[in-house]
């Protein structure tokens, strides 16, 4: 079975490519975690983060946007003593930031989803990469979504971190064209 080499053997690196990575995101929740995971990630590998994803779960209550907006100085204290996620002050403050900036997006256009997914009209970027040599690691619409964002106040969600967040939530397809989830990401729209 061919697949984007980027995962190599790892089980969990391969099942989270199989089973989601690209698969297009249209939950607020789902989302949320996203950019939470993939802020925590900037310096790091993404295999680091899928191994405290569940720590991450527990830590940040499921996700739950409501309830990090709310995160206080003794919240942030003790994330900082958590050893089962990342643990750097600048990246726990922003996700406490990017919560407040979520929700007052939520509120403008009903859900984040609307908002995300209308950069691309409710249909997803398929590109059609050969090789993985070929697969940017920003673009030119990541860098209009990270600057609008950043003008909404987030922190923290550079171009970079924007395009994984495209990637992972199937706004945008690249998997390789010989990699069996390629075309089969599409049709779960």
């Amino acid at each position: 079975m061919n697949r984007c080499p980027w995962c190599g053997n790892d089980e969990l690196y391969v099942k989270y490519h199989d089973e989601e990575w690209g698969v297009p995101v249209r939950d607020d929740k789902k989302h949320f975690e996203f950019l939470v995971l993939e802020s925590a990630q900037a310096g790091l590998s993404w295999i680091t983060i899928l191994r405290k994803r569940e720590n991450y779960r527990k830590a940040y209550d499921d996700f739950d946007v409501d309830k990090v907006a709310h995160y206080d100085e003794n919240k942030v204290e003790e994330l900082l003593q958590n050893a089962g996620i990342i643990r750097n002050r600048k990246k726990i403050e922003a996700s406490i930031n990017n919560a407040k900036r979520f929700i007052e997006i939520q509120k403008e256009f009903g859900s984040f989803d609307k908002y995300i997914w209308n950069f691309v009209n409710n249909s997803p970027v398929v590109n059609c990469w050969n090789d993985i040599s070929e697969v940017p690691a920003a673009s030119e619409f990541s860098d209009k979504v990270s600057k609008d964002l950043k003008a909404r106040g987030f922190k923290f969600l550079g171009s970079t971190i924007i395009y994984a967040h495209l990637q992972a939530t199937g706004i945008i397809n690249d998997h390789l064209v010989s990699c069996f989830r390629h075309g089969e990401v599409n049709k779960q729209l």
